[in-house]
């Protein structure tokens, strides 16, 4: 099936560039484009992609509204953000996290990492670094200024044991793969028991489920690093 991504960024060079980029891979098309927040919005709505590649930075309504609106847009349910920004401060990337983005990269990323994680996000899973993102997650999504919780604490009450133990791995930065050789599990189990833990929750992908299970104490806040 073929990925279809719509690019927000200001700038007509990149856009280009990204869409020649894209458009080379035979598993991904562009499917529009836009200048700034309001137009993904509206361009989103319009084609509904797979992926919004979206800017931060951009005149008028931002890269965090749009993403926050495209999120919360039911319509938009099958429709993903991945924030491709030169700004990556431990801000942004939290405030990305908590209004709905799927990932975060840097502009700096090569080609092949660019592309790793369009498909990535596309599947469904998070882009989110092991070390660093749960570092961000710890500092920022506990804190009482986090905003309201993207899950009450009831929703978590119906996870099973095993669907808990896998979403507190998961929210500790593990791929399937590390879970799986930890819990002794097939890959394709773990797999299952975050799409039910995803559902259960109401999250839309992974990285909104490591989301919740930080906002609602699941896990608990590491000592920030002297």
């Amino acid at each position: 099936m073929t990925i279809r991504v719509l690019l927000a960024d200001d700038q007509a060079l990149l856009r280009g560039t990204f869409r020649l980029l894209i458009d080379s891979c035979e598993d991904m098309e562009v499917v529009g484009e836009a200048a700034d927040g309001r137009q993904a919005v509206e361009a989103a709505r319009a084609h509904r992609p797979d992926i919004v590649l979206m800017d931060i930075r951009m005149p008028g309504s931002d890269g965090l509204a749009a993403t926050a609106e495209i999120c919360a847009d039911p319509g938009l349910a099958g429709t993903r953000v991945l924030i491709l920004t030169m700004f990556e401060t431990e801000e942004y990337v939290a405030q990305a996290l908590q209004v709905g983005a799927s990932g975060f990269l840097g502009k700096y990323v090569t080609t092949d990492a660019l592309l790793d994680g369009i498909r990535t996000v596309a599947a469904g899973e998070a882009l989110l670094s092991p070390g660093a993102t749960q570092a961000l997650i710890t500092r920022f999504l506990t804190t009482p200024a986090s905003g309201t919780p993207l899950a009450p604490p009831e929703r978590l009450a119906d996870l099973t044991p095993r669907e808990r133990e896998v979403t507190v791995l998961a929210a500790h930065g593990k791929s399937n793969e590390e879970i799986a050789a930890e819990l002794v599990l097939s890959v394709l189990t773990v797999r299952t028991h975050i799409q039910r833990a995803m559902t259960k929750v109401g999250a839309r992908d992974r990285a909104q489920l490591v989301v919740i299970a930080y906002q609602n104490a699941l896990v608990r806040p590491e000592p920030p690093a002297q």
